[in-house]
Order: C-alpha cells, then structure tokens, then sequence
C-alpha cells in the first residue's frame, strides 16, 4: 500500500499527521529547487502553522513546488498526494510526522509555460528558494550576475522557455506587472552570504539586461529579505525509505530523514503577507546578517572542513570522522579560535551554546551525513564558508592556520584522487576544469596549489596576491599529500 490521501486515517497512532483539511488549501508560496532540505525545513515550519489553524491568513498557505532539474521529486509524490514523512533521528529513536503542505509538484523543464502561469496567479504571494549555490548563475567571488552564462544568454533570449530560476521569476515578474498584479516576496533560503541581498541583485541586473525600466520597477517593488537555514539533512537511503515504510504499514518513496535541531531567521519583509511562521519557533528579525555568519562560519566552514578532510582519512560520515578525537579538537579549535572571533553577534546571542550543540549534532550516529555528499560543488562553497573568515583574520593580523588546512583539504580532495589511489568522484560546477589542473599538476602541490590560486571565480583578485593566504595553504597541501590527512590533522588539532 502506498502513502496517500485515502490512508493517513489509518496510520499508526504514533505518526503524526496533518490535522488541517488539505482540500481547502489554496497556493500562496511557490519553491523552486523542491528537495530534501526544503522538504524537512521550510515545508515543515509551514505545516507547523496549517497545523495551528494557519494565522491571519487561514488556508492560503499551501506549497507548489517546482523541480528545476529532475522529476525523480515529482514522480516519487504524485502517487502520494504529495505526501511524505518527515523522520527526526537522534541516538534515543526516530519520530515520524506526514508533511501535508506540498500539493503541486511542476517539474520546470518538461513544461516551462505551466511554472510561469503558477507563477503569476495573484494568489501566490511569496516564492522560496533552495536552488544550491550554482543555481544563482553568479560569480561567487564578487555576487554578481554570470552574464556570460549559457543557461542566462538562454532565458534572456527565450524568456517564455526559461532554464533557470532567475529566468523564472524575473519573467514571472514581467508577466504580473503587465496584469497589474503585486510583485510577489522573493525569499532565498540558501546558504549563500546575503541571500536576499544576492538574488535582489541578480534579479535587478537580469530584468535591466530585458529593460531598464523593468530592472528600476523589480529594484524599487520586489521585496527579497534575507534568511538563515540551518538543519542537517542527509541523502535519504534505501534503508531509510524501508525503515519508514515499515513504521508507517505503507510504502514512503520519498521520506526525509533530519536531526531534531532546526532554525529558521527571516528578516520581516512580506508586503503581500505571510504565514505566521514566528509560532512554530521562526525567528522573524529587523537583521539577518550576524547569523546568517555565524552559520556559514562556525557550522557550514566546520562541516566542509571535516568533509575534505574526514573523507581524505577514510571516514564515510561526519559522525564517524568528530568520533575521532583529533578531527573534533581540529573543529572545536576552529569555531573558538579562528571562524569565532571573526563573528560580531547581537546581544543575548549564545555562542558558547551554538558551538557546543553544533559539536554535538555532527556526533549524531543516527544521521548517517556522508563526507562524499558535504564536499560537492566545493568551488562554490570556498568563499562564503572558509575564505571569507580568512580575509577577516589576514585584515586582524591574525593567524589562519585551521582554516587554511580546510582549503588546502579541498585542493587534496579535487585532485581527483584518495590517499590510496584510488579515484575521487569530485561533483562540482568546475569539475571539468579542476580535472584539467589536477592532470596538469601530476601530484605536484605546488604546481596544483599555484594553478588554483588563479581560479579568480573562487578565490578573487586579493588572496592569491597575499602570501599570508598562499603561504599557510600551500605549506598545509604540501604535509597533506606527503603525510595524509589524519597525521596532519593530529599535528595541527
């Protein structure tokens, strides 16, 4: 038997399910980039509030989601009404809840025109995001627009047959001015510096690029706050869609598996409304930018750190590297003498408390986050998460010698193969570039430390130019291929 409207009555009574009646919600978010993340974070909180009757607004809350890539999401929850369990794993057991909120799942390329007319009903008021870092088409570097960008010459040129989530909302934009329609909110809920501040920039350069009239109107009318994610969501496995299947006494395709934590900052910036997320634990601030930093910092620059290098020593998980003594002094050193310091936190805010809970969700055993997945699209996560702390502390005169091993455990890591030998399957925007440094150094960690440097898309015009930055890097790459990580790891924790 499979999930579906027809059987949540007779689940187990120790699932929780929707209390709210899912045939009289109505669309008012559409998210781009619907996956795991989205569907254990924001579709939860958004549940959370149906399920309290739904605030001011009632009803007007459900979710459309559009895959910008792959049906696999569409095709997994179609047979279920769109349902699909929410299982909250620590070492005490796992708590199962069936999310009810997704009702319409688009898949953007097999029908561009159906996403832009959801796009432009009236009804939909916010449109979320969670499209990764490459998904904004821009120079992670500088935050600007890739202009150059084939996917952006594309939409720009074929407006109606968008490929992208730029190419999406600036024409479904274009479309509700020409109806008379209020813009919607834009709300990016990507791990991404400044994410609001990033795709209202993206968004102006990409609608002034069509008229620059346009571009004045998006600037001056789409509202694009800013927000910080935080909730480990591992790769659902077969396992853990049989677990579930098992507890449910019906067959899940499509379950999420995630940690009991979660946090949600949003700035407070919905002219056309919102649901009353700030009942269900939503932290609805005047400022998002000190813990949208202190995320990307101590949490995401921690987690790549312990990737690169956890899966340079053989560990599959994060948990099975932090069980490693000198891998958790190497990142609770990290967080407390290098990637803090550089934080400038509001009053009443508890770093002390983030660090230790941090240090204890990546000890999770019951999340089985794999090295492997955390190191994907590295190019791209380098800046927000480890350089940018270092151009902090190199302007402080200070020392930056953990965070440079964690670049230098990237550059070992793209280097396309393990401490064995053995090939590294490197998943990145540039992976076929980096193969071509990596095959023109032969091993050579000066020759491959060098030729990254001059990735200026990754690394700017400033670090490679700072010996302080190359320096430490190339010293660390160089004990890092003549000693392996664990070694270099024990040296440096």
């Amino acid at each position: 038997m499979r999930l579906s409207a027809s059987n949540l009555a007779s689940l187990p009574a120790t699932v929780a399910r929707p209390a709210y009646d899912r045939g009289a919600l109505s669309v008012g978010i559409v998210h781009l980039g619907v996956g795991a993340f989205q569907r254990a974070h924001q579709a939860a909180y958004t549940d959370a509030v149906l399920d309290q009757g739904g605030g001011q607004d009632g009803a007007a809350w459900g979710i459309a989601g559009v895959s910008l890539r792959s049906p696999d999401t569409r095709d997994a929850l179609a047979p279920q009404d769109g349902l699909y369990t929410v299982a909250v794993r620590d070492a005490e057991g796992e708590r199962l809840r069936v999310i009810g909120c997704l009702t319409e799942l688009l898949v953007a390329p097999e029908d561009p025109p159906a996403v832009l007319e959801r796009l432009t009903r009236p009804a939909v008021r916010i449109v979320t995001l969670t499209v990764t870092e490459k998904g904004y088409c821009h120079d992670p570097a500088t935050g600007a627009l890739n202009e150059d960008h084939p996917d952006i010459r594309h939409d720009l040129n074929t407006p109606d047959r968008p490929r992208t989530a730029v190419g999406f909302l600036v024409e479904a934009l274009a479309r509700r001015r020409a109806a008379g329609v209020a813009p919607f909110t834009v709300l990016s809920c990507d791990n991404l510096p400044g994410n609001g501040d990033t795709v209202a920039r993206i968004l102006h350069r990409f609608a002034e690029l069509r008229d620059p009239a346009f571009g004045a109107w998006v600037a001056d009318t789409v509202a694009c706050p800013n927000s910080m994610v935080d909730r480990i969501v591992p790769a659902t496995t077969n396992a853990d869609r049989a677990r579930v299947s098992d507890a449910l006494g019906a067959e899940d395709a499509w379950p999420v598996v995630t940690e009991p934590f979660s946090q949600w900052v949003v700035e407070d910036r919905f002219p056309a409304g919102r649901p009353a997320w700030e009942t269900v634990g939503v932290e609805m601030v005047a400022d998002v930018h000190p813990y949208e930093t202190m995320k990307l910092r101590l949490l995401n620059g921690s987690h790549s750190t312990i990737a690169y290098l956890g899966y340079l020593a053989g560990y599959e998980t994060v948990s099975d590297t932090m069980t490693d003594q000198d891998f958790a002094s190497l990142i609770r050193g990290l967080m407390d003498q290098e990637a803090g310091p550089t934080l400038r936190m509001p009053p009443g805010a508890d770093l002390e408390r983030y660090k230790s809970a941090l240090i204890t969700r990546f000890l999770n055993p019951a999340l089985r986050h794999r090295t492997w997945q955390i190191a994907m699209d590295g190019t791209q996560k380098l800046p927000p998460r480890l350089l940018n702390p270092i151009r902090d502390r190199l302007a402080a005169g200070l020392p930056i010698d953990r965070l440079a091993l964690g670049v230098a455990a990237w550059m070992r890591y793209v280097a396309g193969t393990d401490e064995q030998g053995r090939p590294i399957d490197v998943r990145d925007p540039m992976a076929g570039r980096l193969a071509e440094i990596a095959a023109a150094a032969a091993g050579d960690p000066d020759r491959l430390a060098q030729a990254l440097f001059g990735l200026t898309t990754v690394f700017g015009e400033d670090l490679p130019r700072d010996p302080r930055f190359t320096g430490p890097v190339t010293a660390a790459l160089r004990r890092l291929f003549a000693e392996g990580a664990r070694a270099v790891v024990a040296a440096t924790a």
